[in-house]
């Protein structure tokens, strides 16, 4: 994501009044926008510099509650503030929003100045400060999959999500004529971010109905992450002004296919030399990259937190459905948790298919970037190329199938606490086991439809 907007070109809006508003955003835990806006002419005198936050943020559930159990916050220690700083790099026009721009923004200790080292971005900027030591850096993409509806989000709300119509009426995978019913929308949202500087390559029908993909030119992994969050921010804002609802739920219906969100991951060095491609291997694939995937491989489950960190998240996982269920690799095959794409050429990279559009892209990149470094550090052997349909591959590596074995598997990974810190592994414990607790002591509506009379 390239900023469209220099602090000298925003002054100049804001002076000529066609900016008078600018948001100034950090991602919290779920990978949602969280700040304030400022009316834009204090931006640009002072809040350009910092601006303050509660540092509860950090430490909540979907629901903003504040939960027990973090080191990091409570109710004993106060609830203090984190500063929140503005990369004035991602500084950008939101078209869809008159007269508005936006910034991304660190969190910093209030005391120390130095990054909150459980937030999102901090997170992800560790681990790309490890890869730097090698002399290498990253190109990342994360597609995003999501549903349309016809009802807006307050109509969907009013009558608890019950009856909800999909915007098209089949499978509209790649289909011209189904899109063009949801075209409206998706014009807005294709030319909205390309105005705020998103590289947007297309929008597609996906493998239901009313699911649709949006995918964005690849960059580096924080780049990645920030643009990522944008796109599900701006597809809620612009549904929302259209009457229109969007879910990004990894399954929204037991019939209903699920929707992922695919990291293309591969290594470059700092002179713009492919580090994953070597034309005299197989497939490609040099050592480095075999050494890489083995690392994904051989940690798995111990990321799947990252990648699936919701009850529903394991709903999505299932034969026959395009999501993955083994987490083993092989090349251009769908059934298998990791792809190798493009293979033989300079873009040979992973595609791990694992994550679903829920994910927080910042971890899961995170993630990703420590699993493949323990592997090039301990210079993994790749097991052999998985061919056929890993859904009846009974022996092979299986993804966790609920949060409480992705949870067990996390808070055990000697890898991920070396790498990302006992206390930063300890605060997503946590967040993952609030998760699990919560959805335990709820009533459904399965449930009571189940057990009402017949129980």
């Amino acid at each position: 994501m390239k900023p469209n907007l220099s602090f000298d070109a925003l002054k100049k809006q804001v002076a000529d009044g066609q900016i008078d508003t600018v948001i100034a955003a950090f991602p919290d835990m779920q990978g949602r926008l969280m700040g304030k806006r400022f009316h834009a002419q204090y931006f640009v005198e002072t809040a350009w510099e910092e601006t303050h936050c509660c540092n509860y943020l950090v430490a909540t559930d979907m629901e903003m509650e504040t939960v027990e159990g973090y080191k990091s916050t409570s109710w004993e220690s106060g609830y203090g503030d984190y500063i929140m700083r503005p990369d004035m790099d991602t500084l950008r026009l939101t078209p869809w929003l008159d007269g508005t721009a936006l910034v991304l923004c660190d969190l910093l200790d209030h005391h120390t100045h130095d990054l909150v080292p459980h937030a999102p971005r901090s997170v992800l900027k560790k681990q790309l400060a490890r890869l730097a030591d090698y002399g290498l850096k990253t190109a990342s993409a994360t597609e995003l999959e999501f549903f349309v509806f016809r009802e807006s989000f307050d109509a969907m709300r009013d009558k608890g999500y019950r009856d909800m119509t999909p915007i098209s009426a089949y499978n509209e995978d790649y289909h011209i004529f189904q899109t063009t019913k949801e075209e409206g929308l998706m014009r807005q949202i294709r030319n909205g971010l390309f105005g705020a500087g998103v590289a947007v390559e297309n929008t597609k029908g996906e493998a239901d109905a009313g699911q649709a993909e949006i995918n964005i030119h690849y960059s580096d992994a924080l780049s990645m992450a920030d643009t990522h969050v944008l796109v599900k921010n701006a597809v809620k804002e612009i549904a929302f002004l259209n009457d229109r609802a969007v879910t990004f739920l990894a399954k929204w219906h037991h019939d209903a296919a699920g929707s992922s969100s695919h990291i293309h991951q591969s290594l470059w060095t700092e002179d713009g030399k492919p580090a994953f491609f070597d034309e005299s291997a197989p497939n490609g694939m040099s050592e480095l990259m075999q050494h890489y995937l083995a690392g994904l491989l051989a940690h798995a489950s111990e990321v799947t937190y990252f990648l699936a960190p919701y009850i529903n998240s394991y709903k999505r996982f299932a034969k026959g459905t395009f999501a993955p269920t083994k987490a083993i690799w092989s090349v251009d095959n769908r059934t298998a948790g990791y792809r190798v794409v493009a293979p033989d050429t300079k873009g040979v990279r992973v595609e791990c298919r694992v994550g679903g559009s829920d994910l927080n892209p910042y971890l899961a990149l995170a993630a990703q970037l420590a699993a493949g470094l323990a592997g090039i550090d301990a210079k993994h052997k790749l097991e052999p190329e998985f061919n056929g349909d890993a859904y009846n591959a009974e022996s092979a590596r299986s993804i966790p199938e609920t949060l409480r074995e992705a949870t067990a598997a996390l808070d055990g990974s000697h890898m991920l606490r070396s790498a990302m810190g006992d206390d930063v592994i300890d605060h997503y414990v946590r967040a993952a086991r609030w998760e699990q607790e919560d959805f335990d002591r709820k009533v459904t509506d399965y449930e009571v439809a189940r057990g009402f009379e017949r129980g």
